[in-house]
C-alpha cells in the first residue's frame, strides 16, 4: 500500500467533515455535551448530530434519533452510552460512518466484557466502519480541529502520538503544550479492539506533517507486524516508546487497565536495538526527548565518534552533578585543550570564572555590560572550542533583586542573537532553571516561548537536556551506523 493510500485511509478520522455525538443530553451536562463545545472552541466548522432517541435539539443543534438518519454520512462519531448498547447503534448507522471511537468501559479490560467487545468488534466491521477503543478518549487533531481535552493552542505541529492510555494522552498533550510540543495529532486506543499501534504507526510514517512519533504501549497484540513496520520504516522518522509494563508489577497493572497482556521487556529491548526506536521509562523523558526532536534535526555527522559537548552557566556545584549526570548516560564532558581554556581566558572574565569545561561564570559574571557579557562568552566558546553540543544552563533566582530588571532580559537576547549567528554549527539546548516564584516563573514561560519558536530546545534542569539529548545521541549513532553498513555492502 502506498503512502497516500494509507493518508486516504485515515483523511476522515484527522480531518472530519462531519461529527456525530452518541450520548450527549439536553440538560448539557455530559461528558459528551462537553466534547461539543471543545471541539467548536477548539474551531470545528463542519457538521455536528448530537444523537438521541427523543430529544429534538442539544446545545442549539438539531438532533437526530441515530446513526442512520443524520443530513450527511458520518466521518467520526463519538460514542458514550452504555456498554451494551454500543453494537446496536453501530449496526443503526451501517454504510455511513467511517471510525467510530468508543469511550465507554465493560469491555476486555475486565474477563467479563470480552464477550462484548468481540461482538462490537464484529458489528462495527459488518456495519462498514473502523473503531476506536473502546475505553478511550478519542483523538486530539488540530488539523481537524478535533480534541478530547481541553487545549489552548490550535498550532499544527510535526509530534505524532499514539496512546493506549487515554490519560497519559491528556498529559502528554497539556504538559507538553506547556514545555512547548505542537501536535501533528494525537491518538488515544484504549483496548485497542480494532485498530492498534500499527495502523497508527502507518499513518504518522506516511503523514508528511509528522516529524516525530512517541508511542505510549502496553502491548501490542500484532508484535511482528509492529516490528515490521519500523525495520521497513529505516529509521527514516525517529520513533520514541514510552513502555508500560515493564516490570512484572506494572503488566499486571497494564492487564487491568486496558486488558493488555505485557510481554517481556527484554523483547522491546531487541526491538529499539534492530530498529532504532528510542526507548525511555518515565512521561518527563517521553516528553523531553520529544521536545529535542522536534526543536533539533538529527545530525548524522556525528554519530560516528563521540560528540564534543560543552556546558555554559552559573552554579558551580550544579555544572559537577551535570558533569556527572551527562557522564553515566555516556555523555561525557570533556575539559578543554589548554589553548582553548587561554583564549576563552583572554576575555578577562571576573574572578571566580572557571573556564575548563564546564564552563562556570557566577551570576555577577554574567550580570556584567548588563547581561551583555555572555555574548562575548559564547561566540568565543563557538570560535574556539568547537562544540557539536552546547548547553546553556541559567539559574534564574539569583538575578532577582541582584540585578537590573534589563539584565536577564539582555541576558536572553544575548543568547538568542549568538545562536541566530552560528545555526547549525552545534546542537544548541537551553536550560532555564527557577525556584518556582510566581513573577520568576512567568519570565520564564516568555522566554521559553521565544526559544522554541526559533528552533532551541528549553528545558527546566539539566538532568531534562540530558536525558532528552541521550534519547538524540542514540538515534543519530543508529542511523550512523546502518549508513555506514549500508556503505560497505
Amino acid at each position: 500500500m502506498s503512502d497516500q493510500d494509507v493518508l486516504d485511509r485515515y483523511a476522515a478520522l484527522f480531518s472530519p467533515n462531519t461529527v456525530a455525538v452518541v450520548g450527549a443530553s439536553s440538560s448539557g451536562k455530559g461528558r459528551q455535551n462537553v466534547f461539543i463545545r471543545r471541539i467548536r472552541d477548539l474551531g470545528f466548522d463542519g457538521a455536528i448530530y448530537p444523537i438521541h432517541p427523543t430529544a429534538r435539539e442539544i446545545d442549539g443543534l438539531p438532533a437526530y434519533p441515530s446513526l442512520g438518519t443524520t443530513p450527511l454520512p458520518v466521518d467520526y462519531a463519538f460514542i458514550g452510552i452504555a456498554g451494551n448498547a454500543v453494537p446496536d447503534v453501530l449496526s443503526a448507522g451501517a454504510g455511513r460512518v467511517r471510525f467510530a471511537q468508543v469511550i465507554s468501559s465493560g469491555f476486555g479490560e475486565t474477563e467479563h466484557g470480552m464477550a462484548l467487545q468481540e461482538r462490537l468488534v464484529t458489528t462495527a466491521h459488518a456495519s462498514g466502519m473502523r473503531l476506536l477503543g473502546p475505553n478511550c478518549l478519542g483523538i486530539y487533531t488540530p488539523r481537524g480541529r478535533i480534541t478530547f481535552t481541553e487545549v489552548k493552542s490550535q498550532e499544527l505541529g510535526s509530534v505524532g502520538i499514539i496512546s493506549q492510555s487515554g490519560g497519559l494522552g491528556t498529559d502528554i498533550v497539556r504538559r507538553g503544550t506547556v514545555r512547548g510540543l505542537r501536535f501533528s495529532g494525537v491518538v488515544t486506543l484504549g483496548n485497542c479492539a480494532d485498530l492498534g499501534i500499527s495502523d497508527l504507526l502507518e499513518f504518522y510514517l506516511a503523514d508528511p506533517q509528522t516529524k516525530i512519533i512517541g508511542l505510549y504501549v502496553e502491548s501490542a497484540k500484532d508484535g511482528r507486524r509492529l516490528f515490521d513496520i519500523l525495520r521497513s520504516a529505516k529509521a527514516r522518522k525517529p520513533v520514541l516508546i514510552l513502555k508500560g509494563g515493564r516490570t512484572s508489577e506494572g503488566g499486571a497493572a497494564a492487564s487491568s487497565h486496558t486488558g493488555a497482556l505485557a510481554s517481556d521487556y527484554k523483547v522491546w529491548i531487541a526491538l529499539s536495538r534492530q530498529t532504532g526506536c528510542v526507548l525511555v521509562d518515565t512521561l518527563e523523558k517521553f516528553l523531553d526527548a520529544l521536545l529535542i526532536f522536534q526543536q533539533l534535526t538529527p545530525r548524522i555527522d556525528q554519530g560516528s565518534d563521540k560528540a564534543r559537548i560543552v556546558l555554559v552557566g552559573n552554579g558551580g556545584g550544579t555544572s559537577v552533578l551535570a558533569a556527572d549526570y551527562f557522564s553515566d548516560l555516556g555523555l561525557p564532558v570533556v575539559p578543554f585543550e589548554k589553548a582553548t581554556r587561554d583564549s576563552l581566558s583572554s576575555l578577562n572574565l571576573p574572578p571566580g570564572t572557571s573556564v575548563a569545561n564546564p564552563i562556570d561564570c557566577p551570576a555577577g559574571a554574567l550580570q556584567q555590560e548588563d547581561g551583555l557579557i555572555a555574548e562575548k562568552l559564547l561566540d568565543a566558546v563557538y570560535k574556539h572550542a568547537q562544540p557539536d553540543i552546547l548547553i546553556l544552563h541559567l539559574n534564574m533566582t539569583p538575578f532577582v533583586g541582584r540585578a537590573k530588571p534589563r539584565v536577564l532580559e539582555n541576558l536572553m537576547k544575548a543568547v538568542l542573537r549568538v545562536q541566530a549567528r552560528h545555526p547549525g554549527q552545534a546542537h544548541f539546548m537551553l536550560v532555564l532553571r527557577s525556584d518556582g516564584e510566581p513573577r520568576l516563573e512567568a519570565r520564564k514561560r516568555s522566554f521559553r516561548k521565544r526559544a522554541i519558536k526559533l528552533g532551541i530546545p528549553v528545558f527546566d534542569e539539566l538532568s531534562n537536556a540530558g536525558h532528552a539529548l541521550s534519547a538524540l545521541r542514540q538515534y543519530e549513532c543508529f542511523v550512523w551506523r546502518r549508513m555506514a553498513q549500508n556503505a560497505h555492502i
